[in-house]
Order: structure tokens, then sequence, then C-alpha cells
């Protein structure tokens, strides 16, 4: 039996906010796009390239909210500097959670709560201020 993993779905009620997110704070690019007049809903899928795993988010036109279920974790991604990523993010307002203090790990939340967890690809960098010393801000 052959398996390739696709795509993991998030829903949003706010397709602007993630696509910033997704696209400005964690480069990742948008594959491709269908929105459903008839289903009054947009799928929008993203990738760190094409071909690769995608993040898919759901949009549904209604006003429905949505709230974090305990069986969703976290999604991972590798990153080549994990300080010039959280500098980003931090600079767009977004919450850093776990502090990339190891030079290795660091947790954030996506607009639509999602925690998100980077990776520093390969060895850890050393340790940097003001990094070093800064406390977790949330749980992941």
């Amino acid at each position: 039996m052959s398996i390739r993993y696709l795509h993991a779905m998030i829903r949003t009620s706010d397709p602007d906010a993630s696509h910033e997110f997704y696209t400005k704070g964690l480069n990742l690019i948008q594959t491709r796009r269908m929105d459903s007049e008839k289903g009054q809903f947009s799928l929008i899928y993203y990738a760190t390239e094409q071909g690769a795993p995608e993040v898919e988010l759901t949009h549904n036109w209604d006003d429905r909210t949505y709230n974090g279920g305990d069986q969703f974790g976290h999604l991972a991604f590798e990153v080549e500097n994990i300080y010039d990523v959280c500098e980003n993010l931090q600079s767009m307002g977004v919450t850093i959670l776990r502090p990339p203090r190891d030079g290795h790990m660091a947790f954030v939340k996506d607009p639509n709560g999602i925690s998100i967890e980077l990776l520093q690809k390969g060895e850890s960098l050393s340790s940097k201020e003001p990094w070093a010393s800064m406390e977790n801000t949330g749980s992941w």
C-alpha cells in the first residue's frame, strides 16, 4: 500500500489575515484557490513550493465562528533562520508563544488560533538576544 501526505485543513473566518500570515510571515506560496458560489466557500492552498504538502484554508462565506478543539496539535515548518522568521512574524504583530531561546524551536499562532511550530534547519543556532532571555507568552 502506498500513501502520500497531501494537506492539512484549517477553517478560517479571516482569509485575508491568514493569507498575510502564511505568505509574508512564513514565506509560503499560494498554490491554488477554488471559490464555490454554489457551496458558498473558498479553498485556498499554501505550500513551501509547488508539489509540496499543503495547508488548506477553508473559508465558509457565512458568519460562522470556529473554536479550536484539542484534537489538533500543530503544524510544523523547517526554517532557514529561526531568529529571522520570528523577528519578521513579531514585526507583523504575531505573538511568539515559545521564543527560539535555544536557536532551534519556537511556537507561534496563526490568525485562526492554530499553533505553528518552527524548527531550525540543521544544527541549532547560537543563543541570541533578546530571544535567549524571553519567557513563554502562552501554551502551544
